[in-house]
């Protein structure tokens, strides 16, 4: 099967990490990256080793439509993901700054910029809250479910705001 597209190679390993192997439930793999071609037509592949049970994995994505180029972290372009959804993202950005090495607050502090910045795509024009039915995955709703108010436009902006200003 065939994933939606990973608009950067940054996007696709981060989806990896919050992917756990399907027999053992381990996130440790070591990825290898190419271009392969399903149905003629080429996707990018990323294939490697449960380091938990060693099973094989294997994840397929279309390939972008266009290359998305920027600085590190790089999660894609103006345009939501469609591999995570909005409280994957936010949850991301939570778990980077709560478990944070003081000395390495500020890079952490960048990542969960980006993941925070990422949710601000799900906004529709004019619309103030991240619509409900932008959380596709059951962590991302059970993220929205337990507090929909942090997916308020002003609410992520000051979490956005705060975390870039980390050094």
């Amino acid at each position: 099967m065939v994933l939606p597209a990973a608009r950067t190679r940054d996007e696709a390993y981060l989806y990896l990490d919050l992917t756990p192997c399907p027999t053992c439930g381990s996130a440790e793999t070591e990825w290898r990256h190419a271009l392969a071609q399903v149905d003629g037509e080429l996707v990018t592949a990323y294939d490697g080793t449960c380091q938990g049970c060693e099973a094989e994995r294997e994840y397929l994505f279309e390939l972008p439509a266009r290359e998305h180029a920027g600085g590190v972290p790089n999660f894609g372009g103006p345009e939501p993901s469609a591999l995570l959804d909005p409280g994957q993202w936010l949850d991301v950005a939570d778990q980077l700054m709560s478990a944070v090495d003081p000395d390495k607050a500020g890079e952490m502090a960048v990542f969960a910029a980006a993941a925070v910045a990422e949710v601000l795509k799900f906004l529709p024009p004019g619309v103030d809250t991240v619509p409900a039915e932008r959380f596709w995955s059951a962590a991302g709703r059970q993220v929205y479910d337990r507090q929909p108010g942090r997916f308020r436009r002003d609410r992520l902006q000051v979490v956005l705001d705060s975390y870039s200003g980390v050094s």
